[in-house]
């Protein structure tokens, strides 16, 4: 079975911000700024809406048989419509189950409105068992069904007082945690031109998240024991491998 995991990261959308609140003649830093105190205002929140966010940067874990790898679709060049494209055309070459944290809550509501932005098809992802009869019971779309398990829906029973953040889980269980940069922090770094520090940042959730599964596949007795501990070792080895700083750091922070 191919395990797919993945985590996006956002910044303000400020072409539609332009366009929903007539903020023509603006740069898009105070665009964002107009974006963000018109949401405090209506909301008391300075998360915009969902619809509001565009993608920067989708990173992904794959685990196939003896092979694991993690990267960032695209490049630091690539636009949002092409790596949304690049997304959903790894759903339909590998159908795999498909793995996050809040990806019911953010990461898919995003990608939906950013596909129906760019008119990006994914007819594998949308399937529900008109087509294809397999996913009429175990579809990406069931918040109940396995083919995407959301980790933070799941383990918090769809309680949405039990949600807990991913960093503090993966701290708690003696993983590295979140690295050198938050959520919050993205705008600031694309702004500055950091994309390649959001792109790693990115990848280092994805790490996280999949050792967090990883130890869901545990309890719920896919994994025994030895078997958890050798997934875990292919991910040190990975990491090993690809001799990156990030990576380099991350293995650091979870073996001390």
């Amino acid at each position: 079975m191919n395990v797919f995991i993945f985590d996006i990261e956002t910044i303000p959308d400020t072409d539609s911000g332009r366009r929903l609140y007539q903020l023509d003649g603006l740069s898009d830093e105070d665009v964002a700024k107009a974006m963000v105190a018109l949401r405090q205002e209506k909301s008391k929140t300075e998360m915009l809406p969902l619809y509001l966010q565009k993608v920067v940067a989708i990173s992904v874990a794959l685990r196939q048989q003896d092979k694991f790898n993690v990267w960032s679709l695209g490049d630091r060049d690539t636009p949002e419509k092409e790596l949304i494209q690049r997304f959903y055309a790894g759903i339909e070459k590998y159908m795999p189950t498909i793995v996050s944290w809040n990806g019911n809550g953010f990461d898919l509501p995003v990608l939906h409105y950013r596909s129906l932005l760019h008119k990006v098809p994914a007819s594998c992802y949308w399937e529900t068992g008109n087509h294809d009869q397999s996913f009429r019971w175990n579809n990406y779309l069931n918040r109940y069904h396995y083919r995407h398990i959301d980790l933070m829906d799941v383990l918090a029973a769809y309680n949405f007082h039990a949600n807990a953040p991913l960093d503090a889980i993966a701290t708690m269980l003696g993983f590295p945690g979140k690295m050198g940069m938050e959520g919050s922090q993205v705008w600031g770094n694309y702004l500055q031109g950091k994309i390649e520090n959001i792109r790693h940042y990115c990848e280092t959730d994805v790490l996280n998240t999949y050792l967090v599964y990883l130890r869901f596949e545990l309890i719920r007795g896919i994994l025994n024991e030895e078997i958890y501990e050798q997934e875990c070792e292919t991910v040190k080895e990975f990491l090993r491998q690809k001799d990156q700083p990030h990576f380099t750091e991350f293995l650091q922070k979870w073996q001390d």
